[in-house]
């Protein structure tokens, strides 16, 4: 094995995992552990530390910014324009029928892509780049918040979509990069939401909720704890869409299967 530049414990690893645990909900295995390594080590750069129990230390004290930096860390944001794509479609059909103004939660939008991809379903539906529709737009990980709000994104980030959608809702950059559509942007509002507070600031109802990919990152306990709270922000005829790998079966109380990863409240009026 090579020489590590800092030592790290197994004692080290499980006080990370209990402060990921208590400050995001993030359930890590053992498998996880040279990942945290690797991670947190620039962490231990930055603060000129020379061992992870001081690092840990510190975040023990209370450091509310190195907590977020902890935090942005070791929060994975794997995400693409329109991924699982069946979704968006579905989406269309059900805020067609609906009455304006339209309101949409996209609660671990990451980079961006994901809201900015409701949004443009939501432009087409409507047939204008200013249709009726809000949508909020909430992550963790304040790093990833600041690019989704700047909306540019590289060539590569914008390969799986469409050369209609990129001339419809792209301004090409002089660097080869490309920025959404200033009408696109402005649908959405980006903010710092940490699924695992007692309370959200945030005011329902909506007619959708995007929870996708981000469960699987929680124990079962915490996300009963969460889908309590969606339930009551959602309307009684709106929706929950899943990541393809998440299932809510443990919660059939509060909300059933409507298709593929899309749910509905369980107790509809």
């Amino acid at each position: 094995m090579t020489s590590r530049e800092f030592t790290f414990t197994q004692q080290d690893f499980d006080r990370v995992r209990a402060l990921i645990h208590e400050h995001a909900g993030i359930s890590l295995n053992q498998s996880k552990q040279e990942m945290v390594y690797s991670r947190l080590a620039k962490r231990l750069r930055a603060n000129r530390l020379t061992a992870f129990s001081d690092y840990i230390a510190l975040l023990e004290r209370g450091n509310s910014s190195e907590r977020e930096a902890f935090i942005n860390s070791l929060t994975t944001n794997l995400t693409f324009f329109f991924r699982e794509e069946h979704h968006f479609p579905i989406l269309a059909e059900h805020v067609k029928s609906r009455k304006p103004p339209i309101s949409l939660w996209c609660a671990a939008s990451s980079t961006g892509e994901e809201a900015y991809s409701m949004a443009m379903t939501m432009a087409d539906l409507y047939d204008t780049m200013r249709p009726p529709v809000s949508i909020l737009a909430s992550d963790v990980d304040t790093s990833v918040l600041e690019k989704a709000r700047t909306g540019i994104y590289s060539a590569a980030q914008l390969e799986k979509l469409s050369q209609e959608k990129l001339r419809k809702y792209f301004i090409q950059e002089s660097d080869g990069q490309a920025r959404i559509r200033p009408e696109i942007r402005e649908m959405v509002t980006f903010r710092q939401i940490n699924l695992l507070d007692e309370r959200w600031a945030i005011q329902g109802p909506f007619d959708a909720i995007f929870c996708r990919n981000v469960m699987i990152y929680f124990d079962k306990h915490t996300q009963e704890r969460i889908l309590r709270k969606f339930a009551p922000l959602l309307r009684q005829d709106g929706l929950l869409f899943a990541g393809h790998s998440e299932s809510f079966h443990h919660v059939a109380g509060l909300f059933r299967l409507r298709g593929k990863t899309v749910y509905e409240l369980a107790n509809q009026i």
